[in-house]
């Protein structure tokens, strides 16, 4: 797909859903979507978060098998050294899993042009939301539903803040459907799979400052 030309402007609400202005875009929002790179940092992400905790053991580590089966010669059967032989019920493995890790990270550019793709498709889908701020004076759930509610969401919501905002991260913990995360903790796999990315004002500029090539 081919990129925006011209910039993308929204309006800008305040909590109980007034409009207090308009804002434009940073330019990451009109860019090109690439769905092979997306796609690739999903993986990435998704693999990462595996335990690779799966294991088995091998001839070495099964119990017992020390005493030879039967003698080498004479019996008329195959040769054999050990009751724990794979071959054997109640043997070891051969090349069964091992703990390991998964993880694997794309190259830095790979990286930042899935970030922007995916900031992209959510603006050509018309699921970004400006809001001037959010802020509470105690950590409290339903002060945030009150406002995700008076801004007609209703769906799964990601939150982007410009920094950390305790008060804001533990009110949206209890919601199962609503993510609150900085501009630096913002990721494909998170922007992809919540409906509406809900950003304020000052979280804009800083993804700009971050995304700026």
């Amino acid at each position: 797909m081919s990129e925006r030309k011209e910039p993308i402007e929204l309006n800008v609400v305040d909590t109980s859903n007034a409009e207090v202005g308009r804002v434009a875009l940073p330019a990451v929002f009109g860019g090109r979507v690439n769905d092979w790179v997306l796609f690739e940092q999903v993986v990435a992400q998704r693999a990462s978060r595996r335990r690779g905790t799966a294991a088995t053991k091998t001839r070495a580590e099964v119990r017992g098998g020390g005493k030879k089966p039967w003698k080498q010669k004479g019996t008329g059967r195959a040769r054999a050294g050990s009751t724990r032989s794979p071959i054997w019920r109640g043997g070891g493995t051969t090349f069964g899993p091992q703990p390991r890790s998964y993880a694997y990270r794309l190259p830095k550019q790979a990286r930042r042009a899935a970030l922007c793709s995916a900031l992209a498709q959510k603006a050509r889908d018309g699921e970004v939301r400006v809001i001037d701020g959010i802020s509470l004076e105690a950590p409290k759930t339903k002060d945030l539903v009150r406002i995700l509610s008076a801004l007609g969401i209703t769906g799964s919501v990601l939150i982007v803040l410009a920094g950390t905002d305790k008060n804001v991260e533990l009110s949206g913990r209890n919601l199962p459907r609503t993510l609150v995360l900085p501009v630096a903790g913002l990721n494909v796999e998170d922007i992809l799979r919540h409906e509406t990315l809900l950003v304020t004002r000052p979280a804009l500029a800083e993804i700009e400052t971050r995304l700026a090539r």
